[in-house]
């Protein structure tokens, strides 16, 4: 019989004391405490009979699984926020959004916000916000993760805009030829206003903190690699028979780089190709026998896997748990929500310009009982990617203005 855990029980009560109260309630929960059960949990206390769980499309088995497991005798309809205008027509009574900060979008609204707003509006459903960091980069992250909320704390602004005029330290940034507002600086204040609506739990107070050990391991690529990166930053141009890699603005030479420090690269045309195939090659020699989960950034990287591992290789969570085989997920992607608590160990192909991608991602093999994970980190010898590490490690996005000053 399933039973929650003690802690558990507690953010239930609280949580449905909240919702009952204000409508919605924001659970921050560190990853591996349970907030999807938890928020499960609390669907029941309200007395919920059809259930909308909007989540990541790899994320959906798990979360239907948990489900199956409890048992709670409401209806439940699953689906990622991409196809959340193919749900059907039914009146809600709650409505989970998973991954909260992924609505965060400022100064104005994603698609996926307004598409969420809408949805609340139409059905008048309670909602529950899941994140284990609601917040990755900026406080004004708030203001759009709750604004579909009727009695959210800042529903007297009209929009972030107006908001942003009392709680947003607003600065001015160069961005090429002109100058832009940077409206990241919301004010701590901003945040206390969410305090009646959220409820944060730690893996500590769980009884449990997990030690991650991070391990840089370094690939020499081919000559020849490093003979197209050196051409195209002095030439910011190489033209093949057939395609051509253009580097014309500093934006495009910092992806050109960071892809050809990876064996890949993606041509004028729109068209991609593997150059390289040594990190692919080093990863499945380092790591014979164990079974792992490989992070990629981009597609070429997944078909580099793919060719080196060649039936090894999987891109299913059901397919992986199941089998002996590793598995390959592109960093955003995989980054939230799923659990690889079946992997020996986690092996980065590449690595995210994004602070987010590198605090979530890493996270993926913690449980309960799992508190020791193993993370590797596959690097090209005198490449961009140990530079990307050292700023999203240290919580800060790497940017075009790291890359001026790394490389140009």
């Amino acid at each position: 019989m399933f039973r929650f855990r003690y802690y558990q029980e507690d953010i239930i009560s609280k949580a449905t004391d909240t919702i009952n109260r204000y409508g919605f309630v924001y659970l921050a929960m560190e990853v591996r405490t349970g907030k999807t059960l938890t928020s499960l949990g609390i669907c029941k206390e309200v007395g919920a009979k059809s259930v909308l769980f909007l989540t990541k499309k790899k994320a959906i088995s798990s979360i239907q699984s948990d489900y199956d497991m409890y048992a709670p005798g409401y209806d439940i309809t699953v689906i990622n926020y991409e196809s959340m205008h193919k749900a059907p027509q039914t009146k809600w009574d709650v409505i989970v959004l998973d991954e909260a900060h992924g609505l965060g979008a400022f100064p104005k609204p994603s698609k996926r916000a307004k598409g969420v707003f809408t949805l609340i509006k139409k059905t008048g459903a309670k909602v529950i916000l899941l994140s284990g960091t609601p917040t990755p980069e900026s406080y004004s992250q708030m203001f759009h993760q709750v604004y579909g909320m009727p009695r959210n704390p800042y529903s007297e602004f009209k929009n972030f805009y107006r908001f942003a005029d009392r709680y947003v330290i607003i600065k001015e940034r160069n961005l090429g030829h002109h100058r832009v507002k940077d409206y990241s600086g919301a004010t701590k204040g901003a945040m206390d206003l969410m305090k009646p609506y959220m409820i944060s739990f730690s893996q500590k107070q769980a009884g449990f903190e997990v030690d991650t050990q991070e391990n840089v391991l370094r690939v020499k690529m081919c000559d020849s690699t490093y003979d197209l990166i050196h051409r195209l930053k002095r030439d910011l141009v190489i033209e093949g028979s057939e395609e051509v890699i253009l580097a014309d603005t500093a934006v495009k030479l910092m992806s050109k780089v960071h892809q050809m420090c990876s064996g890949t690269v993606k041509f004028e045309s729109g068209k991609s190709m593997v150059l390289d195939y040594s990190k692919a090659e080093f990863i499945k020699d380092r790591f014979k026998g164990k079974k792992i989960g490989i992070f990629y950034k981009f597609k070429e990287e997944l078909n580099a896997l793919k060719h080196i591992f060649d039936d090894k290789l999987c891109t299913e969570l059901d397919e992986f748990n199941g089998s002996n085989k590793n598995i390959a997920l592109q960093i955003v992607s995989g980054r939230e929500g799923i659990s690889l608590r079946e992997a020996d160990a986690l092996v980065y192909y590449n690595i995210d310009f994004s602070a987010t991608s590198y605090w979530q991602s890493r996270d993926r093999m913690t449980t309960k009982d799992r508190l020791k994970n193993d993370i590797y980190w596959v690097f090209a010898e005198k490449g961009i990617e140990t530079k990307i590490y050292k700023t999203v490690s240290g919580k800060k996005d790497y940017t075009l203005s790291h890359f001026k000053k790394d490389f140009l």
